[in-house]
């Protein structure tokens, strides 16, 4: 191999993506001999909890992330929440939050859906645990969420929680792949070269509890199994030849109160349209992540991006290249929007919120004076619970 294919190797182009491609990745089928404690559903892996429990734990593991990473990259866990009384009980905690948040006049919306169509409960996890830490303890000592996180991330894992009430009516999202490099649009994913996209998805499980029975007709999620393996999934999510794929080929399974469902978050999925008149689909999404997605050293760079900014102003004024001054941005400032406090700072205008580099870029720019980037920083900030 040359040396200028290498280099091109080493980053995903948008033009290279097909949908021919896509679907020679997802033809593949999910062989039952490779899963000897799962039912193959539609393409999918589905297991009881009660299987899990009296398989060998490293064994069973190692089934559920072959399943993951190799496999149709989705495991269904029948009855992993067995204990309905707690699940009722977290539920009726999520509905006083959420009617409190109505009470006050706070119309949340999320990344897919406009407020109304859906209620959404950001950062449920913290929620819970203050509202009633009795029902967050018998919640969250669920083994069969330990098993998979374990299986998935290893030890030291941390739990964030969103809980997403979809109204009947409420519509279909388009299919996407989440967090992180799936909450980047297609260009800005396509900034990252190639290994990062392989590395994203190990840095995070996605999970949904189903809270009510969740039939067809409530809109279950929509998968594309096996579209985990896809190298240029994270630029195709505004296609629409993508999108008529998946539209065509996904799956979907029904939901009994008490499942739930695990995926590799490059995934190709969306949640289904609630076709129903009566039915609020009520599930708590749970997001995972590596312990290994942190810094070595703790760095208040909100202190020094106000430290910089004027000598950032001096070099815009001696003639130095846009260029130049983003790269000093970029190891003075936090570039990346995550993780915030999504009440106060959600992502009204995208995928995500403005990041304290998208601030300082603005400052120097825009040319700000020192009191108004002091004003936005400190808003930014306080948004951010910081």
């Amino acid at each position: 191999m040359t040396s200028s294919v290498r280099r091109a190797a080493a980053w995903l182009d948008p033009a290279d993506a097909r949908v021919e491609d896509l679907r020679a990745t997802v033809g593949q089928p999910t062989d039952p001999a490779d899963y000897p404690h799962a039912e193959i559903v539609s393409g999918v892996t589905v297991y009881t909890a009660d299987d899990l429990r009296s398989a060998s734990r490293r064994e069973i593991q190692a089934e559920l992330v072959h399943a993951l990473l190799d496999g149709p990259g989705i495991v269904v866990l029948r009855g992993a929440f067995a204990d309905h009384a707690v699940l009722d009980r977290a539920t009726d905690a999520f509905l006083r939050l959420i009617e409190a948040q109505r009470a006050a006049g706070d119309a949340v919306g999320d990344h897919f859906a406009a407020p109304g169509s859906n209620d959404r409960i950001w950062n449920a996890l913290e929620k819970l645990a203050v509202a009633d830490p009795d029902t967050f303890a018998a919640y969250y000592a669920s083994d069969v969420l330990a098993l998979v996180c374990e299986a998935w991330l290893g030890p030291a894992y941390q739990v964030t929680s969103q809980v997403n009430v979809v109204n009947p009516g409420g519509r279909a999202q388009s299919p996407h792949r989440d967090y992180h490099l799936g909450f980047l649009s297609p260009a800005g994913a396509a900034r990252y070269p190639a290994h990062q996209h392989a590395l994203t998805p190990a840095l995070t499980l996605q999970g949904a509890v189903a809270h009510c029975d969740m039939p067809l007709e409530t809109g279950p999620t929509l998968y594309l199994p096996h579209s985990q393996k896809y190298a240029h999934g994270y630029l195709v999510a505004d296609r629409p030849d993508f999108r008529a794929f998946f539209a065509e080929h996904h799956v979907q399974l029904p939901l009994a109160k008490g499942d739930a469902a695990f995926f590799n978050p490059a995934l190709l999925h969306g949640a289904g349209a609630n076709r129903t008149t009566d039915v609020r689909r009520t599930a708590n999404l749970l997001q995972v992540s590596s312990a290994f997605g942190r810094a070595m050293e703790y760095v208040d760079r909100a202190r020094v991006s106000r430290a910089v900014l004027p000598a950032l102003r001096r070099m815009r004024a001696a003639g130095a290249s846009e260029a130049a001054l983003r790269r000093v941005i970029a190891a003075a400032a936090e570039g990346y929007a995550f993780p915030t406090d999504l009440d106060r700072d959600p992502p009204v205008d995208g995928l995500a919120p403005p990041s304290q580099a998208d601030l300082v870029t603005e400052a120097v720019l825009l040319g700000q004076d020192d009191a108004a980037f002091a004003a936005a920083l400190a808003a930014h900030a306080e948004r951010r619970g910081c």
